[in-house]
């Protein structure tokens, strides 16, 4: 990291997520850090536990049914739960920008505009980069932790189920295991959140979940409409 975010996002996050009990997570051992005055840089490395299982997709858009068990839904479930009930100090910063009222309210009103009731009335604690890279299979895990912190409710919830939009019965799942925290208010505007990202990329961008994301905007601006 250069200078002036050596404090700031991704410096810290695999370190003081080892806060977060009850949270299916590597361990974190310790770390070194070091000074690069050649090019003005801050190097760390972090030791962690050994995870042996892959990612559910490495990159790229999930298109193929996972086919979790039934333990695995349950542990992610059990992970959320308890990171949501822990504090912190840290803002979590999806797509490394912290997330803010002003955030949300900008990426809303360039792809949907008109009056939206954005307004952010619940914060927890999340993982913020949820996607199918971050989560092991066949067991659960929950990797790369740079991003966390505190976020509108629902966030997690939403990045999961916006990235599982090509896989229509993956993304009924999703919804029906965290169907408190997407039919919440600011659940609500999470998914349009992020939802509103996808539909101002090029189609050729996002692919499959293009259309899906863009009748999901369509949808919840109706709803924070009313």
């Amino acid at each position: 990291r250069s200078p002036e975010k050596m404090t700031g996002q991704g410096w810290n996050g695999t370190e003081t997520s080892s806060m977060l009990h009850g949270v299916a997570r590597p361990v974190w051992r310790q770390s070194v850090s070091w000074n690069d005055p050649d090019q003005d840089l801050m190097w760390r490395a972090d030791e962690t536990d050994f995870v042996a299982d892959h990612p559910v997709k490495p990159g790229g858009i999930l298109t193929t049914d996972p086919d979790l068990s039934e333990a695995w839904w349950a542990t992610l479930r059990s992970s959320l739960t308890a990171l949501a009930g822990h504090s912190t100090t840290r803002l979590a910063t999806p797509h490394t920008e912290t997330i803010t009222q002003a955030r949300v309210d900008l990426a809303i009103s360039r792809a949907c505009g008109g009056k939206i009731d954005t307004r952010i009335e619940q914060w927890s604690a999340a993982h913020a980069d949820l996607n199918w890279a971050n989560l092991t299979a066949p067991e659960c895990m929950l990797l790369d932790w740079e991003d966390w912190g505190m976020a509108p409710r629902g966030l997690d919830p939403a990045n999961l189920w916006v990235n599982s939009l090509a896989i229509p019965d993956l993304a009924s799942r999703i919804y029906r295991e965290y169907r408190e925290e997407l039919e919440s208010k600011t659940g609500k505007i999470m998914t349009l959140f992020l939802c509103a990202d996808i539909v101002s990329a090029p189609a050729s961008y996002s692919g499959p979940l293009h259309e899906p994301a863009c009748q999901a905007v369509e949808r919840l601006v109706k709803d924070l409409q009313m």
